[in-house]
């Protein structure tokens, strides 16, 4: 996937990535990432939690544009099981209000 990510922002596309195996990010090199700490298959978070998955989801789109640099992996600390989420301010990314 970071091969394929490296090759889109090279075309000029601002690209995003959720990790759950930091190691693998950092070494292929990923230009931009949200790096989750949950079970393997799970990156947007537990199943029929749609408030989790949309926070990942907007936290990743938010990512695209307030990473000042590529290579950046960002890291919420957004905790399995053990949180609770509320709906993300959808209009915060339309107006560019981070």
């Amino acid at each position: 996937m970071g091969l394929i990510a490296r090759a889109v922002e090279a075309a000029g596309i601002p690209t995003v990535s959720i990790s759950i195996a930091r190691d693998l990010t950092e070494a292929v090199g990923i230009p931009r990432a949200l790096f989750v700490k949950w079970p393997l298959g799970h990156p947007l978070g537990e199943a029929h939690m749609p408030a989790q998955q949309r926070t990942v989801i907007f936290d990743a789109l938010r990512l695209i544009q307030t990473a000042p640099q590529p290579g950046l992996i960002a890291a919420p600390g957004y905790r399995w099981r053990r949180e609770q989420y509320a709906e993300p301010a959808w209009e915060r990314l339309r107006t560019g209000v981070v």
